[in-house]
This record gives C-alpha cells, sequence and structure tokens, in this order.
C-alpha cells in the first residue's frame, strides 16, 4: 500500500492578503520596477549596439554601453523635468 501526501493547504484569506500585500508594496516603490523595465530594454538594445560595433566589442562591453546609453538618456529626462517644473520638486 502506497502512503498517502496530504499536501498543506492555503486559505483563501490568507492567499488574498499576501497577493494584497503585495501589491501594495509594488505601488510604494516604484525603483525596482523601473529597474526591471530598463533591464529588459537593455535586452533590445544591447544587441544593437553590439551589431552596430561590427563585433568590436564584446557582449558584455555591448550590455554595458547600451546601459550606460540608458542612464544618459533618464537622466537627461528627469534634469530636463526638474529645470522647467521645478515645483514638482
Amino acid at each position: 500500500m502506497k502512503p498517502v501526501h496530504i499536501r498543506p493547504t492555503i486559505p483563501i484569506s490568507q492567499l488574498s492578503e499576501a497577493i494584497t500585500e503585495i501589491w501594495c508594496q509594488w505601488r510604494r516603490q516604484k525603483l525596482p520596477l523601473y529597474l526591471f523595465l530598463a533591464m529588459c530594454f537593455n535586452l533590445v538594445v544591447a544587441p544593437v549596439v553590439y551589431a552596430a560595433t561590427s563585433e568590436q566589442l564584446s557582449r558584455s562591453q555591448a550590455w554595458g554601453v547600451g546601459l550606460l546609453g540608458l542612464v544618459t538618456v533618464g537622466l537627461s529626462i528627469y534634469l530636463f523635468f526638474v529645470m522647467f517644473v521645478p515645483e514638482k520638486f
């Protein structure tokens, strides 16, 4: 006779509380979301940089140049808004 494995069940109330807590944390902390989106966008940018340099740069260097470009564009946009809409900051 085979042993019967009983899986522990999580009550729906605990599951809904956990989902609500994750949702609230995500709404408060935007930086991890922005970093994740920048890294995903860099997955598109890095191969373009790698192809544009005729393979003179390694893949890690192309990744770094793509990330540096994204940071530069992000800082430029941020500084543009700080200069022209200072009352929000």
